[in-house]
């Protein structure tokens, strides 16, 4: 087993690797997924994983009303880089610990990174959102899975259109730095605005 997976072994959470029993276990319980993705020497997955996943209340919550799924990006890029294009498409931006919400087939509809266990600049508290989650699941379950059907419809449009055999012209690259240079921060380093994270895809 990975030391990423090793870490979270004593977790309260109840975590599934990504199995075919997982989903079948969704399926069963009528439940959506959370997916976890991180890996061992990220500083923030450290700090949610304390924040979060140690806390019993917020472990029995999401025993209760998810199948949690934890995934070491180092073992599985392929499930990584899936999730990632999905979740930097919904917000703007990537890192780890990737947070997305999936139904029993595996179809995203929501998608984030950290979460802190208090409300804190403008976002969420992890518990907040998984309520909040929950909640839309129990009571808007069809609109859900309508958005997650959608968001793999444009992201499979978005693959096909920029997937080719033809390597990129100078003028896409021009375009691509130009639309890059306008979120990088020339004070403090990096792209975007706190909480900064190593935006890997985007640089490679």
């Amino acid at each position: 087993m990975s030391p990423y997976l090793l870490q979270h072994a004593a977790n309260p959470v109840h975590w599934w690797e990504w199995c075919d029993d997982a989903f079948a276990e969704a399926k069963r319980r009528e439940v959506p997924i959370f997916l976890s993705i991180g890996y061992s020497a990220c500083h923030w997955c450290h700090v949610m994983a304390h924040e979060s996943f140690a806390d019993p209340i917020v472990a029995q919550f999401l025993n209760n009303n998810f199948v949690s799924i934890k995934v070491d990006r180092e073992e599985r890029p392929d499930i990584d880089t899936v999730y990632m294009n999905v979740t930097t498409s919904l917000t703007g931006r990537g890192g780890w610990p990737m947070s997305v919400f999936l139904d029993a087939d595996a179809r995203p509809f929501y998608a984030g990174t950290y979460f802190p266990p208090n409300p804190s600049h403008g976002m969420p508290s992890f518990t907040q959102l998984v309520e909040a989650i929950n909640d839309a699941w129990r009571n808007n379950r069809p609109e859900l899975q309508n958005s997650a059907k959608q968001i793999v419809s444009s992201l499979n449009m978005k693959s096909s259109a920029i997937a080719g055999d033809e390597a990129p012209t100078p003028r896409d690259l021009s375009g691509a730095v130009k639309t890059l240079g306008r979120f990088f921060d020339s004070q403090h380093g990096g792209f975007g605005g706190a909480p900064k994270f190593p935006p890997s895809m985007i640089l490679e």
